[in-house]
């Protein structure tokens, strides 16, 4: 251990010999730790007078006074005894104390970091529970508190806001007054800060949820500064906030010569890290003052799942990022889907099967839904007591052609049966081909089903989802901005499909017209589906007109549309001679759409004269 200097010892005899009575506190005071006097009550005019409750609050400060005079008479000591190239001995060797500071919440793997660095011949420095966890698995730990030779304090609140540790992390080696400053004030450098942050994220969305008070506890302040702080001066200390870092850390710091780009990438993470911290605080608390506003600003936390082969076409880059803002958690959906067997995922087939999965949860019966480029070509449902076999079979009847190479979705478990038929299911246009999908998504599979699923082809992806969850935000993107919007969460239940026309549908016919209109929500503008018996028959799509659209949705139905329902997602602006007339010459019986045009009145006077019932549900489902 090293000995205190004269200098030193001759400030402590000055104070020694005042009659006031001292306690002791250890500090640094020459590069080691020292036991110092520090006055009880004391005349000394280095301090006033002060009572024993003053001393509880204003110990520390004169402490510190203290080793900061300690430190500055030692200093000029050295400078007057030492000669010159003792003086330059004494620089290196302060300069050359390599500390890490680690304070972390995610304690995964700290024993293993704290022996590679100590290995490296890193002195640790820690706070609290990072501490004692250092210490239990046997390491030698400076407290943060011998650092600053202040106590940690309301509960913890204030323990590293303090310059004895900004400074050994904000100083710049390259500056030599930084490094003097250092020197004066008794500050050794932090090289190396490893931090990661309270477990706001974890706490707030705890099932059962947790109190605004707890939340607010849980809001980390001394963690990110320390992180930015590090992150600014990422030339000097390197930042780590990952455990998945720690052997590139290490691995880091024994290679001769310094990689700078690593600093980079560690400081990029370290400033990603703090700012998504913070987005999901701003997001809570905007929750808590204002429920039903949309925020003055935004940010959104989204994190690299997987880089993708290309986008939309080959020429063009992609990735994929998960969202994890608070108002998606347990909100299901095809980003959170486990991937089981087949290709990796690509661009398009996220976009695909994020519809075809959003359209098949919106069914509460046993539900088959196929899509073809985002739009549905293929949708039934059957009773709660009969086979999903059949919803299959009559979904990709629908529309043959466009269910091959398609995306088919099920809101009920995959079991062997259901299987083996998809995997052997010949194409109805022709009998012999067997159908060919991209994707099969389903939230959940039983172990043989998954089995026989698997060996229908080495490339067919097999996802198994949550099911997506009302109340969602919809955003997307435009060139230099985004549009947010409420999700279209209505359903038929939410609507009251009000008779116009002289004609009454049957019940029957009302659930056809109910089944058609929520597929219809689903289908890209502008929207018409046929249905019947809880199928779809034909739909049209994405067409510049509601005529052409119903076109498309009856040549598809072909004679099936005879008795069937109609759902249109806006309004008809025209109604004779044009898609509604068209609709009732093609033996549609009920049609239902949102009502709102000025020609209204034409619209239920064709049915009338056709003698076919008209609903107006008075909401309509663009999709764009």
């Amino acid at each position: 251990m090293a000995m205190a200097t004269p200098a030193c010892h001759s400030l402590l005899a000055r104070l020694s010999s005042s009659s006031s009575t001292y306690f002791f506190s250890p500090s640094r005071c020459c590069g080691s730790p020292l036991s110092a006097a520090i006055p009880s009550h004391s005349s000394s005019p280095l301090y006033p007078n002060f009572s024993s409750a003053d001393e509880v609050l204003f110990g520390r400060r004169y402490q510190q006074q203290l080793w900061s005079r300690i430190w500055r008479s030692r200093a000029m000591s050295a400078a007057a005894d030492v000669s010159p190239a003792t003086s330059a001995t004494t620089v290196v060797s302060h300069q050359r104390l390599k500390q890490a500071l680690i304070s972390l919440s995610d304690k995964r793997d700290v024993d293993y970091l704290a022996k590679g660095l100590v290995d490296l011949g890193f002195k640790l420095i820690s706070t609290g529970g990072t501490a004692s966890a250092l210490e239990q698995a046997g390491h030698e730990v400076t407290h943060v508190e011998q650092l600053t030779s202040f106590p940690e304090m309301l509960d913890g609140r204030v323990k590293t806001l303090h310059p004895a540790v900004h400074g050994g992390i904000l100083a710049r080696r390259d500056v030599q007054p930084h490094m003097d400053a250092l020197q004066q004030h008794g500050i050794g450098s932090i090289d190396v800060v490893v931090v990661n942050l309270y477990p706001f994220y974890s706490t707030v969305t705890a099932p059962g949820g947790t109190s605004f008070e707890n939340g607010v506890e849980n809001i980390d302040i001394g963690g990110p500064a320390m992180i930015r702080a590090a992150a600014k001066n990422h030339k000097d200390v390197l930042v780590v906030v990952d455990p998945a870092d720690y052997p590139a850390l290490l691995e880091n710091l024994k290679r001769e010569g310094d990689d700078y780009s690593f600093r980079r990438r560690l400081a990029w993470k370290a400033f990603q890290h703090v700012a998504s911290y913070d987005s999901a605080v701003a997001e809570w608390f905007w929750k808590n003052a204002s429920r039903h506003e949309f925020p003055p600003s935004l940010s959104i936390p989204l994190f690299l799942k997987s880089p993708l082969r290309y986008g939309e076409n080959p020429h063009q880059r992609a990735a994929f990022y998960e969202d994890k803002s608070l108002a998606e958690v347990g909100a299901g959906g095809i980003a959170t889907a486990v991937q089981y067997h087949g290709k990796e995922m690509s661009y398009n087939n996220y976009l695909d099967g994020d519809a075809a999965w959003n359209c098949v949860c919106e069914f509460t019966n046993p539900t088959c839904v196929i899509v073809k480029h985002t739009n549905p070509c293929g949708v039934a449902s059957v009773g709660p007591n009969t086979g999903l076999l059949e919803a299959y079979q009559l979904a990709v009847r629908a529309d043959p052609v466009s269910a091959f190479g398609g995306i088919v979705a099920f809101n009920v478990e995959v079991d062997e049966a259901l299987a083996r038929e998809i995997r052997e299911f010949r194409s109805p246009s022709d009998g012999e081909t067997r159908m060919f999908y991209e994707i099969v998504i389903a939230p959940k599979y039983t172990e043989k089903g998954l089995q026989i699923l698997k060996g229908k082809s080495k490339t067919l992806r097999i996802l198994e989802a949550q099911p997506t969850k009302a109340g969602r935000r919809s955003l997307r993107q435009i060139g230099g901005g985004w549009l947010l919007q409420d999700s279209d969460d209505l359903t038929p239940d939410d609507l009251g499909f009000r008779v116009v026309t002289d004609k009454v549908p049957s019940l029957e016919l009302v659930d056809d017209a109910q089944f058609a209109w929520l597929c219809c929500k689903h289908v890209k503008s502008n929207a018409i589906v046929v249905a019947k018996d809880n199928r779809m028959l034909g739909m049209g799509s994405g067409q510049p007109n509601r005529v052409k659209s119903l076109q498309i949705a009856l040549e598809k139905a072909g004679e099936e549309a005879k008795g069937a329902a109609l759902a249109s997602d806006a309004f008809f602006p025209f109604a004779w001679n044009d898609a509604v007339e068209d609709a009732c010459k093609a033996g549609v019986k009920v049609i239902a759409q949102p009502g709102g045009s000025m020609r209204d009145q034409d619209a239920i006077d064709c049915c009338n004269k056709y003698g076919v019932a008209m609903v107006f549900t008075e909401v309509r489902h663009f999709r764009h």
